[in-house]
């Protein structure tokens, strides 16, 4: 009953104590990717444009960049979305708050991975889309046509805009992208990932939020930074000196630390003996 007979105020110096620990800053959240139009850090940007508003109070993107993600012909990477006529609207504001989110999100940090284009140094890489973010894409695009399954490369760029490649066809959305999944992780070249979570549940990230209830895409962003940084191959790169701060605490105080901080998976973090009491 340790734990439970602590005073309010013990438990807050349990949990000083605990934070002290943390790094002050974690090196996966709330940042920016080294990208084409991405600011260095995150930050307010009052005068976001329509789709991209949500991201206003911490964004990597600034107003212009918001604008121009509306643009049928933006300057953002001379892409044009009626490769194959006419992209509907319901459809396109899928595309426009797809590029919302890659441009202003603040919270792509885990998925942050090395690139190898002219134009930006680092990309996402499997980013866990909601399912519901998933399915109501493919669903509002299904009836739209394209030649390509992926839009990352591959284009004919002769006139400066893309253009289907020579011999390509056109053919429906539903072709091209049978399943929902097939859409999220092919067309940007498995930029994102589908998963079978719902929005709300802590594990996904939505492409669409109504602000006013804040960006759920906060905690998400948290708790694979926690994940990532509990698995094997990110332990390794963890100096002994953490691990000796870890384990000298008194144990209330690892018990509120979320376990897999202290543990990699398996187990064992602090010597065969030390959590023999727990």
């Amino acid at each position: 009953g340790l734990a439970v007979g602590m005073g309010a105020g013990q438990v807050l110096l349990v949990l000083l104590a605990a934070s002290a620990v943390m790094p002050a800053k974690d090196p996966l959240l709330n940042i920016c990717m080294d990208a084409k139009h991405h600011k260095t850090k995150p930050g307010p940007e009052g005068m976001l444009h329509d789709q991209c508003a949500p991201w206003k109070d911490n964004a990597c993107c600034t107003a212009n960049t918001s604008s121009e993600a509306h643009k049928d012909q933006s300057n953002l990477y001379n892409f044009n979305w009626n490769h194959c006529g006419l992209m509907p609207p319901k459809c396109k504001r899928h595309f426009i708050q797809d590029t919302c989110l890659y441009e202003c999100s603040p919270n792509l940090g885990p998925w942050i991975d090395q690139a190898d284009s002219s134009w930006r140094r680092e990309r996402i890489l499997h980013v866990p889309l909601c399912k519901e973010d998933c399915e109501e894409w493919w669903e509002d695009c299904k009836d739209y046509v394209t030649c390509k399954e992926n839009w990352h490369k591959g284009w004919n760029w002769a006139t400066g805009t893309n253009r289907c490649p020579w011999g390509s066809m056109c053919r429906p959305f539903s072709h091209v992208f049978p399943r929902p999944k097939d859409l999220c992780e092919k067309i940007w070249s498995n930029s994102y990932k589908y998963t079978t979570e719902h929005r709300g549940s802590g594990r996904c990230i939505q492409m669409w939020f109504d602000p006013a209830q804040g960006n759920p895409n906060v905690v998400v962003a948290k708790y694979y930074a926690w994940k990532k940084r509990s698995s094997p191959a990110w332990m390794e790169n963890v100096t002994p000196e953490t691990d000796k701060a870890l384990c000298a605490l008194p144990w209330p105080v690892l018990v509120l630390l979320p376990l897999a901080l202290v543990l990699p998976e398996g187990g064992g973090g602090c010597g065969a003996h030390g959590w023999g009491s727990l």
